[in-house]
């Protein structure tokens, strides 16, 4: 098009020139170092447009072979999109060593092999080939060094899917050493702590974690209850449970599990006092049954004031289950056996469990009553079992 409008344009212009040169051609003479050219204007003319059709020819030869290689580049580039294409196609319908067969192929002409690379990677690995999904990922690196965070974080990520931790740890550490605070890799790091159980590591990287606001504030929080929780296993003291709970947010206070540790591990330590009193002034704020549950756990100084400030919340919470289990253990500790009878009775018959039957079972096996108490060790075992239990034999009283 742009072409033949420079024609038409020189044919006007020909024309033109042709009606003004016909009647007077005009002379033109050239004396260069002593030789005379002689010519007529139409000649000149002539000349000089022979002249820059001449030059534009011969670039135009000269600039030939690169613009080939590019046709030619543009070429094996669409072709590679094309198989690309194809390529993921296969691998989202599930063809994945046909998928990626077509992206290696691809990759050695595409203008971004990375790419082909990583969903070759991909498809290698979602056919179980751990081999070559790794050789893709390292072909990966060596196309694209400036990637290589991609490619680490990739790695991982397939480390982490096929459950390979240790590798993944060794990928994610590396990536970490490269790049530190990487927001994807410190959370991958972290769901890989969590998996392995390593609360000391998980712990240390949490505050990270909580800046980069990369993972769901819900998952950390159970991180962090998770890491909290063995801190409190492993306080050597009740002044280092203690200490550890003021180290808690406050926020996360109520949180049951939590809650739950805290008080289970203030017993170990042997700070049953404290443990009662708190858990008083927590349900005297808030009635909550899992606290309560925990109150009937306690062995504080005075079994007899427990049990009576215990039954002074049956008068409102008379149908609370783990209230009725509290004071039934509680009845126990003060050895009151009709008491305690008649709370467990009425606790299984509002909510059968497997504590509630253990705790009936004993009771019946201090009573004598042997068989009953194979009986209720049976039905409570009967809760966490997964198939029928055989009969349990029959227990014999302690003989003194």
């Amino acid at each position: 098009m742009k072409f033949g409008a420079i024609v038409v344009a020189a044919l006007i212009l020909s024309a033109i020139a042709a009606h003004f040169l016909l009647g007077d051609p005009g002379y033109v003479a050239i004396n260069v170092r002593g030789y005379l050219i002689e010519m007529s204007v139409p000649v000149l003319v002539g000349l000089a447009v022979l002249l820059v059709v001449t030059v534009w020819l011969l670039r135009r030869l000269i600039q030939a072979p690169r613009r080939l290689g590019e046709a030619a580049g543009r070429y094996r580039a669409g072709r590679a999109g094309l198989k690309l294409t194809r390529g993921m196609i296969e691998v989202a319908e599930g063809n994945f060593a046909r998928g990626e067969k077509l992206l290696a192929r691809a990759a050695s002409t595409s203008d971004t092999p990375l790419f082909n690379y990583l969903q070759a990677a991909r498809a290698a690995h979602l056919q179980g080939n751990d081999t070559r999904r790794d050789e893709w990922l390292k072909l990966a690196y060596e196309h694209t060094p400036e990637a290589a965070n991609a490619v680490l974080l990739t790695q991982a990520e397939f480390q982490l899917d096929r459950e390979q931790y240790e590798q993944a740890l060794a990928t994610l550490r590396r990536l970490e050493e490269n790049s530190r605070d990487h927001s994807h890799a410190l959370a991958l790091l972290g769901r890989l702590y969590f998996r392995l159980q390593d609360w000391t590591q998980l712990a240390d990287i949490l505050p990270r974690l909580q800046k980069q606001g990369r993972v769901k504030q819900e998952t950390l929080d159970a991180w962090t209850v998770r890491v909290h929780r063995e801190k409190f296993e492993r306080a050597a003291d009740g002044e280092a449970v203690i200490a550890e709970w003021k180290n808690t947010a406050k926020r996360l206070r109520a949180n049951t599990t939590l809650l739950d540790a805290y008080y289970m591990n203030l017993m170990r330590t042997g700070m049953h006092d404290k443990a009662e009193k708190d858990l008083a002034t927590a349900l005297k704020s808030e009635w909550r049954p899992s606290l309560v549950r925990l109150f009937g756990l306690v062995e504080g100084p005075d079994p007899s004031k427990q049990l009576k400030r215990a039954e002074g919340w049956l008068a409102k919470h008379g149908e609370d289950p783990d209230l009725l289990l509290a004071a039934a253990r509680l009845c126990l500790r003060n050895e009151l056996w009709g008491k305690a009878r008649s709370y467990l009775e009425t606790v299984i018959s509002l909510r059968a469990t497997p504590e509630a039957y253990q705790e009936y079972g004993r009771l019946l096996t201090q009573l004598g009553e042997t068989d009953a108490a194979a009986d209720a060790y049976r039905e409570g075992l009967g809760m966490v079992a997964e198939g029928p239990l055989p009969a349990i034999p029959h227990l014999q009283p302690d003989k003194v």
